[in-house]
């Protein structure tokens, strides 16, 4: 995604060689289109990045890839339905973004959005959001991503990587653009009320918990006391944005303004700043500079969000010698991210849909 991007942008004379080099290493040994195939692993995320690249010379494998997809997406909209039917739990990698249909539908909605499985996906997710029993329909008794812990009870998770934030999204943005089903209005809402009754004020900005255990529910009462680290995948910036989303999808202005003061209480707090670790796309400054310049351009006050001083923090982060050459967490979404930044513009190829930023 780095040389398509470079590529695209007439940065790099050279960009679409490179880009064919590591689609041919990616794919010399096979890809999956089982069970585990998400937008980041497998036939799909490959599609994904075909779909950026505009070479004739790719038609084929395209819409190779865009067949394998669609049976992944069937595959695991079937599962899911079952599932729904037996009145049990989700696990987190059934709707997430990273690994689930949340992140099957971002592919879609960004390469093929008049795809009759959007609709599927849309309303798959309309489903999720309806309460079984006196907790909501994604509430989930998988561990939350970031420890190896299961919580006892479950948990509700409020990421946008892993949690609700991403179909929340996902809702929004395909709403937006005038793809919408029955229901999604409503489950949009459904979302946003949950978010709502954990919003947490620091220093006179809202924020949000990341996750919420069973204790904590019952007693409605989170134990995290204040905001985290301001990431894409967790914290506010992610949560942030998938509500200037909604507020956007469903002409919500108070949500709006919330959104935004949620973004601006974070990005001028030196505190919350400081606890940035790392320069990657999921949790470090390149994630957080990208979700601040989206979400400035739908702000109804840009001017606030201080996106010099998260440049700043992007270009002073020192490198890291364990992050490898990864898209998530390693150099390539770090480069990419300053592509962005010297260039001026959001990303030519769209490659922050796969992040769920527009």
């Amino acid at each position: 995604m780095l040389h398509i991007e470079r590529a695209a942008s007439g940065i790099s004379a050279s960009g679409w060689e490179a880009a064919h080099g590591w689609l041919a290493r990616a794919t010399s040994e096979g890809l999956s289109a089982g069970a585990n195939a998400g937008l980041f692993y497998g036939a799909p995320a490959i599609a994904f990045a075909l779909h950026a690249a505009p070479w004739p010379r790719y038609a084929p494998a395209r819409r190779m890839l865009d067949e394998g997809v669609s049976v992944v997406i069937t595959d695991r909209l079937s599962a899911a339905r079952k599932r729904l039917e037996r009145g049990e739990r989700p696990a987190l990698a059934e709707f997430d973004l990273i690994s689930g249909l949340t992140g099957l539908g971002a592919h879609l909605q960004r390469h093929c959005p008049e795809h009759h499985l959007v609709g599927e996906i849309l309303s798959y997710l309309v489903r999720l959001t309806e309460p079984i029993g006196d907790l909501p329909g994604w509430w989930t008794h998988s561990p939350p991503g970031r420890t190896a812990a299961y919580p006892a009870g479950g948990h509700g998770n409020n990421g946008i990587a892993h949690g609700i934030t991403g179909p929340l999204s996902l809702l929004a943005l395909t709403a937006r653009a005038g793809v919408i089903v029955p229901g999604q209005t409503e489950a949009i809402g459904r979302i946003c009320s949950w978010l709502d009754a954990w919003q947490q004020d620091h220093r006179g900005s809202p924020w949000w918990p990341e996750t919420i255990s069973l204790p904590e529910h019952q007693e409605q009462r989170s134990s995290q006391e204040e905001p985290g680290r301001p990431s894409w995948c967790y914290g506010t910036p992610g949560i942030a944005r998938a509500q200037q989303l909604a507020a956007l999808a469903i002409g919500e202005l108070a949500r709006q303004h919330t959104a935004e003061a949620a973004m601006v209480g974070c990005l001028n707090d030196p505190y919350q700043l400081g606890r940035v670790t790392g320069r990657g796309l999921c949790h470090g400054t390149a994630g957080l500079m990208l979700t601040a310049t989206v979400f400035a351009a739908d702000a109804t006050a840009p001017g606030d969000l201080a996106l010099d001083r998260v440049a700043g923090l992007l270009l002073e982060e020192s490198a890291d010698s364990d992050a490898g050459p990864g898209f998530l967490t390693g150099d390539a979404g770090y480069a990419l991210a300053l592509h962005a930044l010297a260039s001026s513009a959001l990303p030519a190829t769209w490659w922050d849909a796969c992040l769920l930023l527009r």
